[in-house]
């Protein structure tokens, strides 16, 4: 984002693990937070043991998901923030069309469609290059933030990680916000309602660690809101 590298600020220290499993983010503005949490609160009545969109999974846009070298981590901040400061992707209008959800046996993880977008394809790109020299192929469920009540991580999400480059980049980038778990006919029925789509812009832009459903469970490192 331009103009942001001054104001970018190590938000949490990070314990030392060999590798992590991070997301490379934006943070949506307030239109699409709003969007999000009241679609996750209708799936939380449906699936009461599903997540909310609090403090430990919270509403972002996804640009890229790695494995790096925790003690590399440093170096993924400062050439992230390269390209975030390079780039004019604060200024990028958002139009979100569609709800989707990635099925996961009887389940599916939902959530909030955005159309495809230039700049949002070309800071990828600039960000799978930056990092490329600080990751690995794959990790552990040590890698993610997890929770004494829900310690494994599902190994198919340690694949989609493991595989985020290149099968969920370039042309099979899908720019969304997750917003919750529902049993799949009942998203079925939800897609085919008609959707009322929105404009919004990113708010920000993070680094995080991975949780379970691969929320964004904790802040890592942040670069200031855009001016």
């Amino acid at each position: 984002m331009s103009g942001t590298n001054d104001e970018s600020k190590q938000v949490v220290p990070v314990e030392p693990n060999s590798v992590m499993a991070v997301n490379l983010l934006l943070e949506p503005d307030a239109a699409m937070i709003e969007r999000s949490k009241e679609n996750n609160a209708r799936l939380l009545a449906v699936v009461p043991q599903g997540f909310a969109l609090d403090e430990t999974h919270h509403p972002h846009i996804t640009l890229l998901q790695r494995f790096v070298r925790t003690a590399d981590l440093d170096n993924v901040y400062a050439a992230a923030g390269t390209v975030f400061a390079g780039t004019e992707v604060n200024r990028a209008q958002l139009e979100a069309y569609r709800y989707y959800y990635i099925p996961s046996g009887a389940v599916g993880l939902a959530g909030i469609v955005a159309k495809p977008h230039p700049v949002l394809s070309e800071v990828q790109r600039q960000l799978i290059d930056a990092v490329a020299p600080f990751t690995v192929a794959t990790g552990l469920s040590d890698a993610f933030a997890t929770t004494p009540d829900d310690p494994v991580i599902d190994p198919m999400l340690i694949e989609y990680v493991s595989t985020f480059v290149p099968a969920s980049t370039g042309e099979q980038f899908s720019a969304h916000v997750t917003t919750g778990i529902a049993p799949r006919d009942y998203l079925d029925t939800m897609l085919a309602e008609p959707f009322e789509s929105f404009t919004f812009r990113p708010a920000g832009a993070a680094v995080y660690q991975l949780g379970q459903f691969g929320t964004a469970a904790k802040k890592l490192h942040e670069w200031g809101s855009p001016h």
